[in-house]
């Protein structure tokens, strides 16, 4: 069964088709990526529009798909597979289409029915197959050993900003396409921000957080190291003892077969409290990640009591403790979930390191 077999599956009975605008669903659905056009899907028909620019790749890359080029603008060829499929009810993402291009074709298609149902796409996305965990495992891996390399690299002379451009220039050699998300390379009192941003400065004593990713084939990985550079006093090495044992004790958690995405962040949260920092740890244990670096699923306090990790999440484990104006620490595993168990994709070393 194709994605798109799976997408029209899911179709309420009284929709005719589905228009996907998202870039990162069109690359999902068709392996292409591009960045003018959408994909109109039928009960019969996938349909890839672009414009001249990608028709000769498209027709290459995607030979399940009609594809077709728009010449006097994609809402005119839209007007007339609408017609040509009697189509009246449309499905769009509502989570990613912007208001005014709703609008827009509210006013050009009045005799369209417009749902919403962004939800249906980001269910198929969460629930990754096998290829996809193949792609995500290897940008994971390159993250790792741009790590391993970096960590020579270091001198008090570095900025924040300088290491974060080696970490993801080392990313690339080992053949990631690109960075996955914009590189936290923090040091000091920043590391009491959960998303410090990397400054023109040397890097401070005190604790080190990277978070960090690649890209392989378009999907993430996600992996963070909080490091100490100097010797870490009595209440770091505490503050970084009770990260590390919440970590471990939500991941045992999952890979001992608990699902529930309330529980497994009740575990490591309630170790974090009890240890004198209720109130520290201000998001979740963690979010999926795929070809987006957040979705589908949440390990939170705020999800439904009902949510549970399904076969096919890769979802990140990290608890943080982050005390304003001193310091923080954050340690994120990456986790797959498969039918009979799951599988910590992260290796990199936890244990707190004194440089």
């Amino acid at each position: 069964m194709t994605r798109i077999d799976k997408l029209v599956s899911l179709f309420p009975e009284k929709s005719d088709a589905m228009l996907i605008t998202s870039e990162i669903s069109i690359r999902y659905f068709t392996s292409f990526p591009y960045t003018d056009g959408c994909l109109l899907i039928t009960r019969d028909t996938p349909y890839l529009i672009t414009d001249f620019r990608y028709i000769e790749a498209a027709k290459a890359a995607c030979p399940d798909f009609t594809v077709l080029m728009y010449e006097k603008g994609m809402e005119s060829l839209l007007c007339d597979l609408f017609a040509e499929h009697s189509i009246k009810s449309v499905l769009y993402e509502d989570d990613t289409l912007c208001a005014r291009t709703l609008h827009a074709w509210q006013e050009r298609f009045a005799h369209i029915d417009f749902q919403p149902a962004g939800h249906i796409v980001s269910s198929l996305m969460a629930i990754k197959d096998e290829s996809e965990y193949r792609s995500i495992l290897s940008a994971q891996k390159i993250a790792e050993e741009a790590l391993v390399g970096i960590l020579a690299y270091l001198s008090p002379e570095m900025t924040e900003q300088e290491l974060a451009l080696e970490l993801e220039y080392a990313m690339r050699r080992e053949g990631a396409e690109e960075k996955a998300f914009d590189i936290i390379a923090i040091t000091g009192a920043s590391t009491s921000l959960p998303h410090g941003v990397p400054q023109n400065r040397p890097l401070q004593k005190g604790f080190l957080t990277l978070d960090y990713g690649a890209k392989v084939n378009g999907y993430c990985s996600d992996m963070t190291r909080t490091l100490c550079l100097g010797k870490a006093d009595e209440e770091m090495k505490k503050i970084y003892q009770t990260v590390l044992d919440a970590q471990k004790a939500a991941l045992e958690a999952i890979l001992n077969g608990e699902r529930n995405c309330r529980t497994i962040d009740g575990i490591a949260r309630s170790l974090i409290d009890k240890a004198g920092y209720a109130g520290c740890f201000g998001h979740g244990l963690g979010h999926g990640v795929g070809l987006r670096i957040h979705e589908a699923p949440r390990l939170s306090p705020h999800v439904p009591e009902d949510a549970l990790l399904l076969p096919g999440h890769v979802v990140t484990v990290e608890p943080g403790i982050y005390l304003p104006g001193a310091c923080g620490v954050r340690i994120e595993d990456l986790v797959y979930i498969r039918e009979n168990g799951a599988v910590n994709l992260t290796s990199a070393p936890k244990e707190l390191m004194e440089l």
